[in-house]
């Protein structure tokens, strides 16, 4: 938080700014998705085998790089901005996070692509690591959102009602 000193008023205007709390919630969630890609998402009956998110399907790996992108963007507004944030950054990385909980969603209901073609797949571990990090990822975006960026409502403003002796104020006797 910072304060300013209006010049004449005598009032101090205590700017709110944003808690970073939810922008670390969504660091931890897109780290659960970039461990997810190193996962297995697929495996086959027929053959043993099983599939990691690379394999898989390259949107896993590019949802993980996303997110990364993300969450340096997010920590730098909070570097950056005068009130730690940006909205508009905020409300992108959890449309994005909804986006990959549903792809993953869709990993369990029905294997997408080339492996839901074939029988005998069915969805792994990386899957739901990555809807959990999918999940708080757009949670702590959501959570960074809704914190003040350039609302002066959240501003506070503290009068000053004390006169000190150098007060010029106009009121009492110039003296003469």
């Amino acid at each position: 938080m910072t304060a300013s000193r209006g010049s004449h008023t005598g009032a101090e205007t205590e700017r709110v700014r944003a808690n970073l709390t939810g922008a670390y919630i969504t660091i931890v969630g897109v780290a659960l998705v970039v461990i997810s890609v190193f996962l297995d998402w697929a495996s086959s009956d027929e053959d043993n085998a099983s599939y990691s998110g690379y394999e898989a399907d390259s949107l896993v790996p590019f949802s993980a790089y996303l997110g990364i992108g993300f969450a340096v963007a997010l920590m730098y507004a909070g570097r950056r901005a005068y009130r730690q944030q940006h909205r508009g950054l905020s409300l992108a990385s959890m449309a994005v996070g909804l986006a990959v909980t549903i792809y993953a969603l869709s990993w369990l209901f029905d294997i997408p692509g080339a492996f839901g073609q074939q029988a005998g797949f069915a969805s792994e571990i990386g899957v739901y690591v990555g809807l959990v990090g999918a999940v708080v990822w757009a949670i702590g975006s959501g959570l960074l959102a809704k914190e003040p960026e350039g609302d002066p409502e959240h501003d506070r403003v503290h009068h000053n009602n004390s006169r000190g002796p150098d007060d010029d104020s106009g009121s009492g006797s110039s003296g003469r």
